[in-house]
């Protein structure tokens, strides 16, 4: 399996498989209730069997082209995530995501690890348009996809169902010409 550096701190980026069903549980059980303030993943997460079908899933979407998940580990425990949750490469789209537990928050480990996951969409795979869709709730979110230099282009007003209340979804997105122009200023 691959490892990708996220950075001097030993953080890496590895494919998250079905085979690691139970580290992927242990890690949900740890930050489960900091994880489900924004999003249902930590409720679909909630033992070994619904664990293993949960990324068994993702090795399918893998498999078919249509998305992609990878885990953050640090210090050799696994402490979060990113993903395609939708990936279109016949029409260029796809949308990423993340989550990442609480003793994980503050080292930029979601960012740099997403900055890996959007570069390899639109630079390997020809993705055009990679959008990210938060909780208007979830400024750490939002931060996130402001740092990878996305536009916000709207909110979904109410149409996320989630433990009993809607919320408001903002749509942000960053275009290949955007993250190529936005790299070059960085070298």
């Amino acid at each position: 399996m691959f490892a990708i550096s996220l950075g001097d701190d030993g953080a890496e980026l590895r494919p998250l498989e079905p085979w690691q069903a139970e580290e992927f549980l242990t890690h949900m059980d740890r930050g489960r209730e900091f994880i489900g303030q924004h999003i249902a993943l930590p409720d679909f997460v909630a033992d070994l069997d619904s664990a293993r079908s949960f990324l068994r899933s993702y090795a399918d979407k893998a498999a078919n082209d249509t998305g992609r998940i990878y885990g953050i580990w640090t210090g050799g425990t696994l402490v979060g995530g990113v993903l395609f949750r939708t990936m279109d490469v016949t029409y260029g789209t796809a949308e990423a995501g993340c989550w990442l537990e609480e003793a994980a928050v503050g080292k930029g480990l979601i960012t740099r690890a997403c900055r890996v996951i959007i570069d390899w969409a639109i630079e390997e795979r020809g993705i055009h348009r990679v959008e990210w869709h938060a909780s208007s709730k979830n400024l750490p979110s939002t931060a996130v996809a402001r740092r990878l230099g996305m536009t916000r282009e709207g909110v979904l007003r109410e149409n996320y169902p989630h433990r009993g209340t809607r919320s408001d979804t903002e749509v942000w997105a960053v275009l290949a010409p955007e993250w190529r122009a936005a790299k070059a200023e960085l070298s």
